[in-house]
């Protein structure tokens, strides 16, 4: 591992920037480009492929419920990981959690279906998710701290919110995969064509290991190494020190995550079921997360601009809230420009805004020595809920109605925007970089 030279300068620090943004963006495009077939498969083929010997609903909660595994896991992940992180540094750990989480996604793609293993298909489909989901537990902190930690003070608002656009593109990326292999017939698609976007899914591993292969590791890190002052036991210390930013991590992300899952999958089960052609709220997510590539950057650079990040994460949050009642009577509107419209408030510029700010507001909240296990917990805590928000939306709408359910979501991005209030007044200052403890014999950065 490389340490700080003396005459890196501003040009080099930008160099290496630029370089961690992209290694980090790469991860995050896989972690979701996993995350859209995944949850696209759930929503369109899982259910009779491994699941069908129950009705039709049943095949779809279930299906459902494999997604939800992956949520559960991520905690474990994230504490696994993220006090691997803190201990031995950011970059290595992210090349391990990027080859598990690749080569899952492409066994995924090998299963044989019910009709051939009978109930291991299932078994093993679930299996797979719990990996997925402990290699994504500790990729998204890491990324975060990668991109945000080489990234000047005044920058880390644009920085901390670029794996986050990485996630746009991959859902970008596996929408357009699973749109390509949706035009082959039924058979065709629930035999073998289903399986064609998990195993492409390899190619953006290679990408991902040789973006961050020779990259340097985070200067915060290095400095707190040589400072000796990384901890033993960093998820124990930040259990110790921060339990109720944890908390409130949790929180502020909960709402988010359930408006994403909501949104970007759970709305095409409940387009599929009112009889709304496939391609449109799929092209929906599409419009969408093309926003989202320019936007959340955007967002991010603004808290960077005017020196604010609570302000602009509210508006987004509670943009959600007053956007999510009307979006499923927007879905199945039956006009395609009114659908269009409704995943462009929802997920495009609500959601957009949200995720591009909270990445800085959480890295904001941990010391840089325990960091990756803080914002890691917080963040995957939050996404258990959203994780299982498709699940849950099956099971709501079926005793009360789909607008109940969005108004339920509503109310959970209000919460996140009280979460973000909170966490912001218990934290140090929200404008300021984490802190760093200084070697006993050098000069401050």
């Amino acid at each position: 591992m490389s340490q700080p030279s003396k005459a890196d300068g501003p040009r080099t620090r930008s160099h290496q920037a630029r370089r961690a943004a992209v290694a980090s963006v790469a991860g995050s495009v896989l972690e979701f480009y996993d995350f859209a077939i995944y949850g696209l498969a759930a929503a369109l083929v899982f259910g009779p492929v491994f699941f069908p010997s129950v009705s039709p609903t049943v095949g779809l909660l279930s299906a459902f419920a494999t997604l939800g595994v992956g949520f559960v896991a991520r905690p474990l992940g994230g504490m696994l990981f993220g006090h691997l992180g803190d201990r031995w540094g950011r970059r290595n750990v992210l090349v391990v959690t990027l080859l598990i989480m690749g080569t899952a996604t492409v066994l995924i793609g090998c299963l044989p279906g019910y009709a051939t293993i009978g109930f291991w298909a299932p078994l093993l489909l679930a299996l797979l998710r719990l990996i997925q989901g402990l290699a994504f537990g500790g990729e998204w902190g890491g990324a975060v701290l990668l991109a945000s930690e080489h990234a000047a003070p005044s920058r880390r608002g644009l920085y901390a919110a670029l794996p986050n656009s990485g996630i746009s593109a991959g859902l970008l990326l596996g929408n357009l995969a699973f749109l390509a292999v949706s035009r082959l017939d039924p058979v065709a698609l629930q035999t073998w064509g289903w399986r064609i976007p998990f195993w492409a899914g390899a190619l953006l591993v290679v990408v991902g290991i040789a973006t961050r292969r020779n990259l340097d590791e985070s200067p915060e890190f290095q400095r707190a190494k040589a400072a000796n002052a990384v901890p033993k036991a960093p998820l124990l210390e930040v259990l110790r020190r921060y339990p109720l930013q944890i908390i409130l991590s949790a929180g502020l992300v909960t709402g988010v995550s359930a408006t994403a899952y909501t949104s970007s999958t759970y709305s095409l089960a409940f387009a599929k079921q009112t009889s709304v052609p496939g391609w449109q709220p799929i092209t929906g997510v599409l419009v969408a997360s093309a926003i989202q590539l320019v936007w959340m950057p955007l967002a991010g650079a603004l808290t960077d601009r005017f020196g604010q990040r609570l302000p602009f994460y509210l508006g987004g949050a509670l943009a959600m809230a007053v956007t999510l009642p009307f979006f499923f009577s927007m879905v199945g509107s039956g006009s395609v420009v009114i659908l269009l419209l409704g995943y462009i408030l929802v997920f495009g510029l609500s959601y957009g805004l949200a995720a591009g700010v909270f990445p800085v507001l959480l890295t904001e909240s941990f010391d840089t020595t325990v960091a990756y296990s803080g914002i890691s917990l917080g963040m995957q805590l939050g996404n258990v809920v959203g994780g299982f928000t498709p699940f849950l939306a099956t099971l709501v709408v079926a005793s009360s109605g789909v607008h109940f359910f969005a108004l339920c979501v509503a109310g959970l991005a209000v919460v996140s925007a009280i979460c973000a209030v909170a966490l912001v007044r218990s934290s140090r200052t929200v404008a300021s970089p984490p802190a760093i403890p200084a070697p006993a014999a050098s000069s401050s950065s």
